[in-house]
């Protein structure tokens, strides 16, 4: 009895290798991936696109190493919020905690409020109907709320049923995207081989090169965001957490071939002049069909549903983790921290997300690149806390009273050079010479967080030092005591 008792409380461990690398993927390359190519090429030319993803791609690979020597020596669910936990205590794990829930419900609410934009292009008679108003310009219309909602309803369902069914479909969506961008930089290089067009490859006359590089780096942090999702369900892998650095890696250097893979596709396709497209519901998607027929487009819907969906699904199941540990560490209410009777999964906490996305529908695309600005924050202060979490296990080999590992002085500037490197980030977001300087919308959305997480701090401070170092550490770090 007491066994049952026990395991209905804790998560399943039931995670594949396969499904975790799908899942950091997946939620990594989302509908940006397919979408953004026409603005960077517009605003910086393929040269300056490709430097700036190949730079992030690097500095991105720099912060993996420190999440995967964190999270070897502390494979629990929660990822981020307890690494930020044991090197600094509970202000700075609550300060974790609210920023990777600003990063991860964003990115929710983001790829769902994605879903209209493929349909716009396939099937506009039906997605056009019934217009309601208009945010930026940019109008909205009932059936793209609908779709929107109905995915988030979905996959929250989906989520809360099964781990298991989620990563399956995750891993599916996955071989399917990977396997449709292949064939598209395949038919558009033939094409450009056949038919070579001039290409827009430098910046556009007045624009600074290094300036258009800094601007694609900034985004690096939203761009690669998915792979920080596997320290979040640590507790839940079904194989050897020793694997995990190779992981993280594989999975980042995925992403990045991906991107880079989907941007030369989109030049080659677009050619040199990019204007004939603009104005265009899909830019990108106009320009394969060009290219490569009704084949080509079938392709890019395809991959572009596989990566909104499988951003959806993954950011499903790292926010509801973040929400699930904060729960447990009395951060939020006890509900959050409540797992399903049947299916052990955070059915409260899923169905809590679900709810604060439901709102991003009505907003249209205006609010999209909001939302990717308040993203890249939350998670760049995240990656600051995971560096410097594997800092002090480099340094000393012991985080929050507990021996892990065995000092390396190597593993120790590479945790400084993290630290840094996610401090550039969030210069770049917040220096107002930086070409990547947050739009103010995109600043009023992020104070009225910051204020709304200041007041819920005092308001749970009590509860959250209530708990002893010793019950915190039980309660969080129980699986490797």
């Amino acid at each position: 009895m007491q066994r049952s008792q026990k395991s209905a409380q804790t998560l399943q461990q039931n995670l594949k290798i396969s499904w975790v690398y799908a899942m950091a993927v997946g939620s990594a390359v989302g509908w940006g991936a397919f979408v953004l190519p026409y603005e960077w090429l517009s605003s910086s030319g393929l040269w300056a696109v490709i430097t700036g993803f190949v730079i992030g791609t690097m500095l991105i690979a720099v912060i993996g190493l420190n999440y995967g020597y964190a999270t070897r020596a502390l494979p629990v669910t929660g990822g981020g919020i307890a690494f930020a936990l044991a090197r600094f205590g509970r202000v700075h794990g609550f300060i974790a905690g609210w920023s990777l829930m600003l990063g991860y419900v964003s990115i929710v609410s983001l790829n769902a409020s994605a879903v209209p934009l493929v349909l716009r292009l396939i099937v506009p008679e039906v997605m056009m109907q019934l217009p309601l108003y208009s945010v930026s310009g940019w109008v909205i219309y009932a059936p793209e709320v609908a779709v929107s909602s109905l995915f988030l309803l979905a996959f929250a369902y989906l989520n809360v049923k099964n781990t298991a069914l989620s990563g399956w479909v995750q891993f599916m969506a996955v071989v399917l995207m990977l396997l449709s961008v292949v064939v598209i930089l395949f038919g558009t290089t033939s094409h450009y081989v056949n038919f070579g067009d001039t290409l827009a490859l430098t910046t556009p006359q007045g624009v600074n090169f290094w300036a258009a590089v800094a601007t694609i780096v900034a985004f690096a942090p939203w761009a690669y965001v998915g792979f920080d999702g596997i320290p979040q369900v640590a507790g839940e892998f079904f194989f050897d957490a020793k694997k995990i650095t190779k992981l993280i890696l594989a999975s980042i250097f995925s992403a990045g071939f991906l991107y880079i893979a989907l941007i030369v596709a989109a030049s080659f396709a677009l050619g040199g002049d990019l204007t004939k497209f603009a104005g265009n519901s899909w830019e990108i998607g106009s320009a394969i069909a060009q290219v490569m027929g009704k084949f080509g487009l079938s392709l890019m819907v395809l991959a572009v549903a596989a990566g909104v969906l499988t951003g959806l699904n993954g950011f499903y199941v790292a926010a509801s983790r973040v929400v699930l540990t904060m729960g447990k560490s009395q951060m939020l209410p006890n509900a959050a921290a409540k797992l399903h009777e049947r299916y052990r999964t955070p059915h409260l906490a899923i169905y809590a997300i679900m709810a604060v996305c439901l709102i991003s529908p009505w907003f249209g695309r205006a609010a999209l690149l909001w939302i990717v600005d308040m993203a890249s924050v939350g998670i760049a202060i995240t990656f600051f806390y995971a560096c410097a979490c594997s800092h002090k296990l480099a340094t000393t080999g012991e985080i929050f009273g507990m021996k892990r590992q065995q000092p390396n002085q190597v593993q120790a500037w590479i945790g400084v050079l993290g630290m840094a490197i996610a401090l550039g980030f969030l210069l770049l977001l917040f220096v107002p010479q930086s070409a990547a300087f947050l739009s103010l919308p995109a600043r009023i959305a992020l104070s009225v967080w910051a204020v709304v997480g200041v007041l819920f701090y005092f308001f749970k401070r009590r509860d959250i030092f209530s708990l002893s170092d010793e019950a915190l550490r039980q309660v969080l770090f129980a699986k490797i005591l």
